[in-house]
């Protein structure tokens, strides 16, 4: 059930000072991919700051639910019956992360899963940055038909031999970060660091550890509602390409994102943007990352020439929000 095993780094060559001194490749599988879903396995690659394999390490987690899609990870409750809870295997979790970069590919959703698991057990998992190789590959400008991970596995020559196995996915992505890793290191690149904000409180509702059916669970909420704040600054006007945003652009979104819907406006209200709930000429940008759907709201920005960006694109803008006038 739980696996290790190290490996000899080669040796260095010139790198940027400012990049990471080691990662942590991470790949959880999961019950769902709702808010109260739980992890039902995980690994862990360990990468030395050039992106060499240290060690790694697999768990199954015992989710105390139903496992959810079994189609698609294969994981079964009499397969997990015996495996341990988050919180048994959350100390050698914390060792394979402490001081390292998380990365993951659509690596807001790992981590965002393991966070509430650290949560649920009453801790703070160890990371304070993680690295999205989908928003890396998209700064090298990689030619990859789409961003899934057989398309960046494909481009490198990386064979995948389990898809949805997390120990095979960690190894997969692993092998595809290295030379993406001295890609961006040769081309002097900054890399997409983001920061990991932990969940410092979790209330878990009752959820049945067998469900009737996967698609008759009902996720709920880790969070309450409330009223957003109003925006403190005037609307400057529509965002324009190759520009930073601005305080007080006024920002709406469509479409599912990654990064769940209300952290994403929380990044952007504390960023001094407006989130707006409608479109409408005054709409500065349009957030989807599907912009050949005919969504009420693209649909309008087509109409308005709204300009739009996706997800990624809109996490690179907000690392660089320019302050608004007089402010």
């Amino acid at each position: 059930m739980l696996e290790d095993q190290t490996t000899a780094a080669s040796s260095p060559t010139a790198w940027p000072a400012a990049y990471p001194q080691g990662y942590a490749v991470v790949d959880v599988e999961t019950t769902g991919l709702a808010r109260d879903d739980r992890i039902i396995s995980a690994a862990v690659y360990r990468l030395d700051a050039r992106g060499e394999v240290e060690d790694h390490w697999y768990t199954l987690v015992n989710p105390e639910r139903d496992p959810g899609p079994v189609w698609i990870h294969g994981l079964t409750s009499e397969a997990l019956e015996g495996a341990p809870l988050f919180q048994d295997i959350a100390d050698e979790f914390s060792a394979r992360l402490d001081g390292r970069v998380l990365v993951a590919h659509n690596a807001v959703f790992d981590w965002q899963m393991i966070a509430r698991e650290y949560a649920r057990a009453s801790r703070v998992a160890p990371v304070s940055q993680r690295l999205c190789t989908i928003v890396l590959s998209k700064e090298l400008g990689l030619p990859l038909p789409n961003h899934k991970l057989e398309s960046l596995a494909a481009h490198f020559g990386v064979v995948q031999r389990r898809a949805h196995h997390a120990l095979d996915d960690a190894r997969v992505l692993a092998e595809a970060f290295r030379p993406s890793l001295r890609a961006a290191a040769a081309r002097s690149v900054r890399l997409p660091l983001h920061e990991c904000r932990p969940l410092t409180e979790w209330t878990d509702r009752a959820v049945p550890r067998q469900s009737a059916g996967y698609s008759g669970y009902r996720p709920t909420s880790w969070r309450p509602a409330r009223k957003r704040p109003a925006c403190p600054y005037p609307n400057p006007g529509r965002y324009e390409v190759g520009k930073p945003l601005k305080q007080g652009m006024r920002i709406a979104f469509s479409g599912d994102t990654s990064t769940e819907r209300d952290l994403l406006e929380d990044r952007a209200i504390e960023a001094g943007l407006h989130v707006a709930t409608s479109m409408s000429r005054l709409t500065s940008l349009l957030v989807t990352n599907d912009p050949d759907s005919n969504t009420s709201k693209v649909v309008k920005a087509r109409q308005f020439g709204t300009p739009v960006v996706d997800e990624a694109a809109f996490g690179q803008l907000l690392r660089d929000v320019e302050p608004a006038s007089g402010g």
